[in-house]
């Protein structure tokens, strides 16, 4: 592990005002968010949530929001969120190095919306391949020292296959003595064995096992039983 918790402290938040307003960050500044396995997943549906908190924990880190390796330091003129410059962490033996020096950090902020650019920067070609091959890029070349690697739906460029080198990946990285925080909408990517499940909602943040999560219960249904959904969408 390189941190065991994230937490935050902000004076007089206003519960009406992003992103104080969204419950799981409430949460987090009243209880933080420890850390219990090497790969955490963050799920929830779209607002959640669950992109706003591994962004600012990326941030807290010390890794680039617009997203890229601990080699690069705020790339574009996009400063930290309003969550992400209150973010500390209480690192693990082996982390505190990295948590407070930023010339021993290592890591890689992956997110969906920006990835081309980061990759490109990060000197991976992504013109020269698919948008899946240049995740997998990353993934080989990026995701290797031990460190802190944080990913905002990484599977919205990769297929089935695609994904499952992806799990290989994380496997391997954690056994060198990475940590993974992987917010996610694939209930193939949650399914490693071991990893710690947080889902994200209404209620805030709660720890729940694979077979329980929404979204694992929604596909199951969806893939016995198409029609039962597409009636009630399909004109």
């Amino acid at each position: 592990m390189i941190v065991e918790r994230a937490y935050a402290h902000v004076d007089s938040p206003d519960p009406g005002e992003w992103p104080w307003l969204v419950p799981c960050v409430r949460q987090f500044l009243d209880e933080g968010l420890r850390f219990e396995a090497p790969v955490t997943f963050l799920v929830g549906e779209n607002g959640s949530g669950k992109s706003t908190l591994v962004e600012a924990l990326a941030e807290g880190f010390g890794l680039d929001s617009y997203g890229g390796s601990a080699d690069w330091k705020y790339a574009t003129s996009r400063g930290k969120s309003l969550l992400g410059e209150r973010v500390r962490f209480d690192a693990a033996p082996r982390g505190r190095r990295m948590a407070y020096s930023r010339s021993a950090r290592k890591g890689f902020f992956l997110r969906a919306e920006t990835a081309l650019d980061a990759l490109e920067r990060e000197s991976l070609e992504p013109d020269t391949r698919s948008h899946g091959e240049g995740f997998l890029a990353a993934f080989r070349e990026k995701f290797v020292v031990p460190g802190l690697y944080v990913m905002d739906e990484p599977e919205a460029a990769l297929s089935f296959a695609s994904c499952l080198e992806l799990l290989g990946h994380m496997d391997q990285l954690v056994k060198a003595g990475g940590q993974v925080v992987c917010a996610t909408h694939s209930p193939l990517l949650t399914a490693l064995p071991g990893a710690d499940i947080v889902q994200v909602g209404e209620g805030g943040m709660e720890r729940v096992r694979w077979a329980d999560l929404e979204l694992v219960d929604h596909w199951r249904r969806y893939l016995a039983d198409p029609q039962a959904y597409l009636r009630h969408i399909l004109g």
